[in-house]
């Protein structure tokens, strides 16, 4: 015999009913178990204002060379990781367009010569006009100055080292045709030292001074931290980027360097002046929820042994740590690990209680 429809969802309801509460059941069982987490203590430290960022290091001096004049290259005489020596030739046009140049202009400046005695000797016997002669001058003069200019050219058709240093990059090969002011080669004098230049947002750039110690690292000398000095900062911030360049000079202390090393650098920053100088700090997983200066967090109520819900009030980053400026004292514990999982009042048991 068919069950009327409304039996048959009554029967439903009541097995709904029946998951509901046994689940509502098992999540009370589960909030009745407390919760595992580790604390840490809330610090009191002094406060040294730094910054982090990430550059590239390179000499000091970098010189990208190029030819005066256009043409096909045609020998380039060095390659990447060279060492030169001043005056040591580099890089080569072929001649034959560079010497027709000059040559052209030597027989204009031989021709504006005859005309120019010719035209003075006319003067003399009053056929030719002083006006003439003095055009002629200038004809003269102006051929001077083209062979000038073709022979500066021409000796521009060579690059030479223009300091000892080395060769960081070779960006033609012979045979191939270049533009006026292309760079061929790219020397770096390494006795004017290294530098490592870091882009700053425009809080931390203000507060930057110039001579300034600092720390570089490299993931190639792992373990290893380089001293450092602030020696520039940027005027102007990048239109690109919005960031303010930072040059750093980096002491090599024996140690290899190399154009192009990934450097993370450390910087001191003049300390906000809403900053005490000994300041109450919090790791940063002990947030809960941020926005803005306003966080809540989790500390051990030691009595209970159960987690308490706090409001606080956050300064600036320290690295891993945050600034809490209100909300918290010191010698508490907050809880870290296990805190996004926690409600207010739930009982918990600490696996890890670092007390300093």
């Amino acid at each position: 015999m068919k069950k009327p429809a409304w039996k048959a969802l009554s029967v439903v309801a009541v097995a709904a009913l029946l998951v509901a509460c046994n689940a509502e059941k098992q999540n009370e069982a589960a909030d009745a178990q407390p919760a595992a987490v580790r604390t840490v203590p809330v610090a009191s430290v002094a406060v040294t204002a730094q910054t982090r960022a990430v550059g590239v290091l390179a000499p000091r001096d970098e010189i990208r060379l190029a030819f005066k004049v256009g043409g096909v290259v045609d020998s380039v005489r060095v390659e990447s990781g060279d060492t030169v020596r001043k005056g040591q030739v580099l890089a080569e046009l072929k001649r034959a367009e560079v010497d027709a140049t000059v040559s052209q202009a030597a027989e204009g400046v031989e021709k504006a010569r005859r005309d120019l005695e010719r035209a003075k000797q006319l003067r003399i016997d009053e056929v030719a006009t002083e006006e003439q002669v003095q055009d002629l001058t200038t004809a003269y003069n102006v051929a001077r100055s083209n062979l000038d200019a073709a022979r500066f050219n021409a000796r521009f058709a060579r690059i030479e080292a223009p300091v000892d240093g080395i060769v960081f990059e070779r960006t033609v090969e012979s045979g191939e045709l270049v533009q006026p002011g292309q760079p061929v080669v790219v020397v770096g004098s390494t006795d004017s030292g290294w530098v490592v230049r870091v882009g700053l947002a425009d809080r931390d750039a203000v507060r930057m001074e110039s001579g300034a110690p600092a720390q570089v690292t490299f993931d190639a000398f792992p373990g290893r931290a380089f001293e450092g000095k602030v020696t520039r900062i940027g005027a102007a911030a990048d239109r690109v980027t919005g960031t303010f360049e930072v040059e750093v000079e980096v002491n090599p202390q024996g140690a290899r360097f190399a154009r192009g090393l990934v450097a993370k650098v450390t910087l001191p920053l003049a300390r906000l002046p809403e900053v005490a100088p000994n300041a109450t700090v919090v790791p940063i997983t002990a947030l809960v929820e941020a926005d803005g200066q306003r966080a809540t967090v989790f500390v051990l109520d030691r009595e209970q042994n159960v987690a308490r819900r706090k409001d606080v009030t956050l300064g600036p980053l320290l690295g891993e740590q945050v600034i809490v400026t209100a909300g918290l004292v010191t010698g508490e514990a907050v809880i870290t690990d296990g805190a996004a999982w926690l409600t207010d009042g739930r009982s918990v048991h600490v696996v890890s209680d670092d007390r300093g």
